[in-house]
């Protein structure tokens, strides 16, 4: 059996893992996606790779099976925004980022970009992601997270991007939004520059619908075996 046959938890909790290509070469990525497409549903394209290799990289990840978030945090006026965001709804992603920092008027300005991108291109909408508090900024004062998770339903996006210890309170003002939770770390594992780490149990028995997972695997001297204890975790949690 291969690797990409292996799921590990099924079909149920691959949909809900983004492995995080943090790399420079699409080359590389292509090479770890093929060994972990059995594990994670979604791949996470963020600055690193889209700088290297643009919208091709969004064509590789997708030609192997997976779903195509684009991390690319969108912060600018909203015309410009609007405009970048029409071509990523273009390109058949899944996902696309902004920061709610920008406020109501560039994320909604960002969701209809992408609507019209996606309509004219013939492909599903993407999901519209608000980040509220990057995971390593741990002295955001308590009221941002709120007032950024109210901006981003005002502006009608799908989800916002949140710590697991913000899950609760985020789903207590806005209960309709998809929530996501980068940070994912195995117990045991450091957490780098992330300070608001989490394990997968942790942030799917807190409400968690989509864990983003990057250095835990990808770096990892076995990526699949760490895959598999990623799985294996996750599974301690109500999914």
């Amino acid at each position: 059996m291969s690797d990409a046959e292996v799921t590990g938890g099924g079909d149920e909790l691959r949909d809900r893992l983004a492995l995080a290509f943090d790399v420079d070469d699409l080359v590389e990525a292509t090479r770890l996606g093929r060994r972990l497409v059995g594990y994670f549903g979604v791949a996470k394209i963020g600055l690193e790779l889209y700088s290297a290799a643009g919208p091709d990289a969004i064509g590789a990840l997708g030609e192997l099976g997976f779903r195509v978030f684009c991390d690319l945090k969108l912060h600018d006026i909203p015309t410009t925004v609007e405009k970048a965001s029409r071509v990523l709804g273009a390109l058949g992603v899944s996902h696309v980022t902004y920061h709610a920092h920008g406020g109501v008027e560039m994320l909604a300005a960002g969701v209809a970009g992408l609507s019209e991108g996606a309509r004219n291109a013939g492909v599903d909408e993407p999901a519209s992601l608000a980040i509220t508090v990057l995971t390593s900024d741990a002295d955001a004062p308590p009221h941002i997270m709120p007032k950024r998770v109210m901006v981003a339903a005002e502006a009608g996006c799908t989800g916002i991007v949140c710590a697991a210890a913000d899950l609760a309170e985020a789903h207590h003002y806005a209960p309709r939004l998809l929530r996501v939770v980068p940070g994912i770390r195995l117990p045991g594992d450091p957490v780098d520059d992330q300070r608001r780490a989490a394990s997968p149990a942790e942030a799917l028995a807190g409400g968690a619908d989509l864990l983003v997972v990057g250095r835990a695997v990808t770096r990892a001297p076995d990526p699949v075996a760490a895959a598999e204890r990623l799985h294996a975790a996750a599974l301690g949690a109500e999914v």
